[in-house]
């Protein structure tokens, strides 16, 4: 999924449990967060919602775009989810040839 010019990075927000979904959508309209996304230099490649947890957003993201992604979250989503991001790699292949060589 990754290419040589752009880095895969999983970013996964919690929503603050304090806050009812009303309260999320509000602050996610405050601070632009669905109108922004992704910010420059990022591409969203997967957007799931693990129920009664958050969102797992893939990016694909330019090396010198890094920082534009990191703070993005700290503008757009700290308030209303937590949040947490990991540089990643695509592993189906890789399971895929495991099972096949393991079988």
């Amino acid at each position: 999924m990754a290419t040589d010019d752009r880095v895969l990075v999983t970013v996964i927000l919690h929503h603050d449990q304090s806050m009812n979904m009303e309260e999320i959508l509000d602050y996610a309209k405050k601070t632009g967060f669905y109108r922004d996304l992704p910010p420059e230099g990022t591409e969203v490649v997967s957007w799931v919602v693990a129920m009664s947890y958050g969102f797992i957003i893939q990016f694909l993201v330019e090396p010198g775009a890094m920082r534009n992604l990191n703070r993005y979250m700290e503008a757009k989503a700290w308030g209303a989810w937590t949040y947490e991001c990991y540089p990643s790699y695509d592993f189906k292949a890789i399971a895929e040839k495991l099972k096949k060589d393991h079988a």
